[in-house]
Formats: C-alpha cells, structure tokens, sequence
C-alpha cells in the first residue's frame, strides 16, 4: 500500500460513500482487494502507525508524511496571508481573536470536530455554508499549526495540534525553500503521469501558474523532464526521463471518479478519446450515464462505464447500468468487467452482484445474446 501511496503522491478525500469514499478506491483499482483497515491506521491511526497526513493538495489529499516538508512553503503562505484560499485569508483579517480562542481550546480540551467549539458552531446562508468554527479551523489546518487526528461519524474532520498528530521525526525533516519544494512536487507529478502537459502538471498538486511556468523551465534545464510531442496533443508535452514504454500492456481496473489517472477530465480525452464527467450534482432527467459511474480500464483503453452502488442492508453490489465504448467489442469486455465486479464486491464485503438491464452493454454483461 505504502509504495502505491509514494508512487501515486496522493490519494484524493471526498466524503460521497455510494460505493465506497474516494480515497479508498485508487488501491482497489491498482491491488485488488486489500484491506482497507490499512489505509485507516496510516491516515487516522496512533501516531506510530501514521503513514500519512491530510492537506489541500490537489483538493482534499491524503499524503505520504514523507512530504510534509513540500508543502510547509504554502503553509506559511497562508499564515503570512500570501496566499491559500481566499475566503480563509479574509476571514483569518476578520476574526484574528476568535481565531486564537479556538487555539486555546485546542491547546487546552484536545482533539476537536468544529462542531465541538463553545461557539462560533452557527453555519452562515445555505445549508453547504461553513460556521465561524469551521472557518477557523481550516484556516489553523491550512496555515499547518492543527491537522487532522482523526475522522468521525459521517466523515467528520477532528482537529488536533500538528505536534500532537504526526511524528516528531517527520516534523523535524528539514525545511527546503519553496522553489526546490515545487520542484520536488512536479517531478512527483511527472512520475505519476508519465507524459503530459504543463497544465496536467499543474494540477496534479494544483500549483500556482507563475511558479510552475518558472519550475518547468528549471526542470527542463537540469534535464529533470523532457520536452516531448505527443500526436494529437495540441499543447507542448514534458516527459519523465524515467518513464518506460512497455511492449505490452496489461492491465483491469474499475476507477474512481476521483483517481488521478482520470480526474483531469481533458487529459483523459486526450489519452482515452473518452469524454468523462461526474453527474452526481446533474438533475436525474439529464444523467447521460448514471449517479456514480466508474470508467472501466482494460488493456491500455477505457472500454465502458458502469453505475455502481454498494447496497450495504441486502449485501449486494448494485450495478444500475453499464455502458460500451464506442469501438469497444462487448464480448471482450464482459467477461473481464464481471470478473471485476465480482472481486470489488468482496473486497467490499458483499455478498451478490446486482447485474443491471440497463446500457448498451447490459445485454453481455448478463451474458445474453442480442436478437
């Protein structure tokens, strides 16, 4: 798990538990049915047993410890007001005291959800709105002073001072400056990616323009990259001098709306010729695909997507619909696309395979002919 975690950078959080959360996923796609307990003792276990941190990187991540000194340089961005999220510099100019009120309780009560604070816990407008508390402690885990010690309930963040979470060795890694940091977080991008473009690279950790146009020409100067061309990309490409290209490709794999193999929905047009959106926030009516479609990988193409829903109280995986690529072949995919629905209901302790009747690949994947 630990060396998939290093190779990939990071593993994506987010909270919609249809199937399963989103950073439990990747490990799935890349091997197989592990157990996910693992990845809880590294992200929220006893600090002996932490492997990884929480931070913004590409958007809510988990991250190997070994690079919390890469992004100490966007962590005092944030407390010198720098940089970071906009509504969290202005909140942290509005509400410095209420700000160190919430230190001292940290300091003085332990682990806290926001949701725990004396007050401050009233959200502002709708319902998505943030409350005071919460502002306040995004802003103290941003700037690196409290980080995540543990989850709860419905995937609840409980805060903690930093010193108190995570090993004292790791904190006492040195710092680099923040230019030799975002030189270190795009060659990790480049590995990740094997190939692709300036804009890929920048939003692997989502990294400013200016600095990543000015890192880029550092890299390609030290011959840390490669400029490359790639047929059909229309944007100049950079390659890993590391990467290999293998005679042969052999590979399966359900994947995530939110792997980094296809999160960046253009790079994944340009690689797969496959046009890929998540419809959860899409009226019912307007779905094209389904409410949690995962694109299903086999060999070096994405040849169909299906609509997925862990239905834990009947301990069935429920496939809603499953649909073919076009130029995909649906014999050749069933069988391979079955075989891994039957693993990832395992690996998720359920019992059945629900096979759907709708799609265009409905049909075979039931195993029956079309008239």
């Amino acid at each position: 798990m630990k060396r998939t975690v290093d190779r990939l950078g990071l593993l994506q959080i987010d909270s919609v538990n249809v199937l399963a959360r989103a950073h439990y996923l990747p490990l799935f796609s890349r091997l197989g049915n592990y157990d996910a307990s693992h990845l809880d003792r590294g992200a929220w276990g006893r600090k002996s047993q932490r492997q990884l941190f929480e931070f913004w990187a590409h958007e809510a991540s988990l991250l190997p410890l070994a690079a919390h000194p890469l992004w100490r340089w966007k962590m005092q961005r944030m407390r010198e007001a720098t940089g970071g999220k906009g509504k969290l510099l202005l909140f942290a100019r509005q509400k410095a005291r209420f700000i160190e009120e919430v230190r001292r309780q940290l300091k003085d009560r332990g682990p806290l959800a926001a949701s725990d604070l004396e007050n401050g816990t009233r959200k502002r407008g709708p319902w998505w709105g943030w409350s005071d508390a919460k502002y306040a402690m995004e802003w103290l885990f941003f700037a690196g002073e409290v980080t995540t010690a543990t989850r709860r309930g419905a995937f609840e963040r409980v805060y903690d001072l930093t010193e108190r979470v995570l090993p004292a060795d790791v904190l006492g890694l040195p710092t680099p400056s923040a230019e030799d940091a975002q030189r270190e977080l795009l060659r990790m991008s480049a590995r990740a990616l094997g190939v692709a473009t300036e804009t890929d690279l920048r939003d692997y950790f989502r990294l400013g323009v200016a600095d990543t146009k000015a890192r880029l020409a550092e890299l390609v100067e030290a011959g840390d990259l490669v400029p490359a061309e790639v047929e059909g990309w229309t944007r100049p490409a950079y390659l890993d001098p590391t990467a290999r290209q293998p005679r042969r490709i052999e590979a399966r794999a359900l994947l995530a709306p939110f792997d980094p193999l296809i999160w960046e929905r253009a790079r994944t047009h340009r690689l797969f010729d496959f046009f890929y959106r998540i419809e959860i926030y899409t009226p019912l009516a307007k779905r094209k695909h389904g409410y949690y479609v995962l694109p299903f990988l086999l060999d070096d193409r994405l040849v169909a997507r299906v609509d997925l829903k862990a239905d834990r109280a009947d301990g069935r995986l429920v496939v809603h619909a499953a649909h073919l690529e076009p130029g995909a072949d649906p014999r050749q995919v069933a069988v391979p696309l079955r075989e891994e629905l039957r693993l990832m209901a395992h690996w998720l302790g359920l019992e059945d395979v629900s096979l759907p009747r709708a799609g265009s690949l409905a049909s075979a994947l039931r195993g029956q002919r079309k008239r």
